[in-house]
């Protein structure tokens, strides 16, 4: 054999071997979740196939995380960090790591979220046939309830035109059974950070998310400044996945209570421009006494003192944020158009076909 057809052996054995090699980084960030690896990675693990390596950042577990990892999933790679970042900080760190070590894409995967076979190939098939496209996510529904639209994310993210969250599948507090309603792929405004399919690059060329927010909200943060920086977001529910919810903080929990007060403040003030903010708050500041005196008014006094605790920190927090967009996405995009609580609570509508 002459020294040429070797060479060329040789550059096509390595050209395979890098078509072969997983484009896509699934993630999933651990902070003393034992339990819920558990129960949940192996399904993660068998399902995710040879298009994705499956990782474990851990965010200083002190339980029994690691030992588990190393014990029942050697196959699973882990990437161990000195403390708890948090999960924005956590997840910063991880991509910066997929991106060092050549992932195109990356999924930020909770710990509490079950993927049946053949969940991440439509996401990824859909970002290579979509290259103005930033981020994606599946059709996320309930573990607990299987043919229900989990609260956080359903069928695609959206927000009104007060900055109030919603979804395709959930408004407010109601989550829609799950009929093959809204299986089509859509535009959305966010995707949910239980399964966030981003492209690395991009992901990072945005700032990745707001460590300042340490939870809830960031990646709602995430994709409007995807958007402002003119890439799309979809929802892509012909792949699914089943979501616990409530993994880490239960709704009701005045912490919970606090982040969503004071990031759904942090989200409107970074990212709304000088000429609306300033009267987008005061709407939020009036929307908000309300719900304090709600929570006060049925002597749920922690989560009336979570929102004042939100309110005193975001007046803290805000001169951190100085540079503000030129556009307001509220008041130029038709899927803001909608008043949330008017909506649900005068109108009662509860399904996000009736809006």
């Amino acid at each position: 054999m002459t020294q040429q057809n070797t060479d060329n052996r040789t550059d096509n054995r390595t050209d395979n071997a890098a078509k072969e090699a997983p484009r896509c980084a699934v993630i999933i960030l651990n902070w003393n979740g034992e339990a819920l690896l558990r129960r949940y990675l192996p399904f993660v693990a068998a399902n995710t196939g040879s298009c994705g390596t499956v990782i474990v950042a851990d965010n200083g577990s002190t339980d029994g995380s690691l030992a588990l990892l190393a014990s029942d999933f050697p196959g699973v790679e882990v990437w161990p960090f000195d403390q708890n970042y948090g999960f924005a900080g956590g997840y910063n760190r991880a991509l910066a790591l997929a991106a060092e070590k050549g992932y195109e894409y990356t999924v930020l995967l909770n710990s509490d979220v079950e993927t049946p076979d053949g969940w991440l190939e439509p996401l990824i098939d859909f970002l290579d046939a979509h290259p103005d496209v930033a981020a994606v996510q599946p059709k996320i529904l309930a573990d607990t309830q299987r043919d229900t639209f989990e609260y956080a994310g359903a069928s695609g993210g959206f927000i009104d035109k007060h900055g109030f969250p919603y979804c395709r599948g959930r408004i407010l507090g109601t989550c829609e059974k799950d009929h093959g309603q809204y299986d089509d792929p859509i535009p959305v405004f966010w995707a949910t950070g239980a399964a966030l399919t981003v492209r690395t690059k991009i992901y990072l060329e945005v700032g990745g998310l707001d460590e300042k927010f340490f939870a809830h909200m960031e990646e709602i943060d995430l994709c409007w400044r995807m958007l402002l920086a003119e890439w799309q977001i979809y929802a892509v529910p012909t792949s699914y996945v089943y979501h616990l919810g409530g993994g880490s903080l239960p709704a009701s929990n005045p912490r919970k209570t606090y982040l969503n007060f004071r990031n759904n403040l942090l989200l409107l003030h970074k990212n709304l421009p000088d000429s609306t903010r300033r009267r987008k708050l005061f709407v939020r500041r009036v929307l908000d006494t309300v719900a304090f005196a709600k929570f006060a008014l049925t002597f749920d006094f922690a989560n009336a003192r979570a929102v004042l605790r939100a309110h005193r920190d975001f007046r803290r927090m805000r001169p951190d944020y100085t540079a503000h967009p030129a556009t307001d996405l509220l008041d130029t995009r038709p899927d803001t158009r909608h008043n949330i609580l008017t909506a649900y609570y005068l109108r009662s509508r509860r399904h996000f076909s009736q809006l």
